[in-house]
């Protein structure tokens, strides 16, 4: 191990728009000086992956994923609800005592319950809404 804390980088990565933000959003934090572990790449979550009928190593090498790192930032973008597998991997952290933060660049909300549903909201210790703010909250876990 390289003493680096690990940053499990939750989010959609469905669309390319979405797995390049994620690109630059990794990026950005190993500059900082985090380690990162990005589910589409590292995963092992591909269509053909998919297609193989391999769904059990994707899952099992994304909870491997979380479970050896020590914070999880979970992208909330995609309207006005999370993306059900970064729900998933929050709440899995959260259970798990691994500190969970948020960004929500995108400006659609839950309505008058808040930014994001209350579960997602009640579990993250910070929520911001861009990224340099997102890094600067990280600063303090390095």
């Amino acid at each position: 191990m390289d003493g680096k804390k690990q940053i499990y980088l939750a989010g959609p990565l469905f669309s390319q728009a979405e797995r390049d933000f994620n690109v630059l959003l990794r990026d950005k934090l190993v500059e900082m000086g985090f380690s990162v572990f990005l589910p589409q790449e590292d995963g092992n979550d591909t269509e053909s992956s998919r297609m193989e009928d391999r769904q059990k190593t994707i899952f099992d090498n994304d909870v491997q994923g979380i479970d050896n790192s020590d914070i999880v930032l979970a992208v909330l973008d995609g309207g006005s609800d999370v993306d059900s597998g970064t729900a998933w991997e929050m709440g899995y952290a959260y259970a798990k005592g691994i500190p969970v933060l948020g960004l929500k660049t995108d400006f659609r909300t839950f309505g008058d319950e808040g930014i994001v549903n209350l579960m997602m909201e009640m579990a993250i210790e910070a929520l911001e809404r861009d990224v340099d703010s997102i890094l600067k909250v990280l600063e303090s876990y390095l």
